[in-house]
């Protein structure tokens, strides 16, 4: 398997010209692909959650406005350039930086989506600031308890695969540091912290009347409503068939408010 190679990173902001350009390019080309359903409530509820979390940070941190990196990747004898917007990041001081990716899911599965964003970015970022550190911020939505797949699994309709438990996940992800505060930050570089959150914590930052809280509609919009032309998607949130919810420059679109 050839490597990607990562060169020529720079922080811009959402307007640059160049960016804009890539982006509007690419929504010519994206238009035709694939139908896309209206947005369900959870899809919706991780955005307002990634918002919330990110106004949260600001009022600890002086975040930074740049957060779209854009960077050259090489394969082979080929290079492209590519984009990808960082949920928040913090520019501590030359050397130093903060990358934080959040992450709005009922699947424990989201973790390793994460880290390996995480990982890749981290790669890039370090071409610019030799020390890195990154922290997950995962909204709990629902991801099941032992108990709770206990009894999944010896219902009539189990599925093939138990989904795994919030601990089992962890317990397979030792570069991963759990923390209750951001202050109990790692200062390995090898770790990538995570602080968790509930949706109630969401609620108590921007209340329940500003979220999109109505999951048991989503069933019935899957069911009942066909594809659509188009419609947003936020890739902060964890669909069960999230294939392009993890793709950066996917998430880079959607946040700049042009799919």
């Amino acid at each position: 398997m050839t490597h990607a190679r990562y060169a020529r990173p720079r922080l811009i902001t959402a307007d640059d010209k160049r960016y804009r350009a890539f982006v509007e390019q690419f929504l010519i080309q994206r238009r035709n692909q694939r139908a896309i359903r209206p947005p369900r409530q959870r899809d919706i509820f991780g955005g307002q959650a990634e918002a919330a979390l990110r106004d949260w940070l600001a009022t600890r941190f002086a975040l930074s406005e740049r957060r779209i990196l854009e960077y050259e990747e090489r394969r082979g004898k080929r290079a492209s350039i590519k984009y990808r917007e960082l949920d928040a990041l913090l520019l501590e001081d030359a050397q130093s930086a903060w990358v934080f990716e959040i992450k709005a899911s009922r699947s424990a599965g989201s973790l390793r989506r994460a880290l390996a964003q995480l990982q890749e970015t981290r790669s890039i970022l370090r071409l610019l600031y030799p020390v890195v550190h990154a922290t997950i911020l995962l909204v709990d939505t629902g991801i099941p308890s032992a108990e709770e797949v206990a009894a999944l699994m010896a219902a009539p309709e189990a599925p093939m695969v138990a989904p795994q438990t919030l601990a089992e996940t962890l317990a397979a992800l030792p570069d991963i540091h759990c923390i209750s505060d951001l202050t109990e930050r790692s200062s390995d570089q090898a770790h990538t912290d995570l602080l968790r959150f509930g949706v109630e914590d969401i609620i108590a930052l921007v209340g329940a009347e500003q979220l999109a809280l109505d999951w048991a509609a989503d069933d019935e919009l899957e069911d009942s409503v066909p594809p659509v032309e188009s419609g947003p998607l936020y890739t902060t949130t964890d669909a069960d068939h999230d294939d392009e919810d993890d793709n950066p420059m996917a998430s880079a679109l959607r946040r700049a408010g042009l799919t």
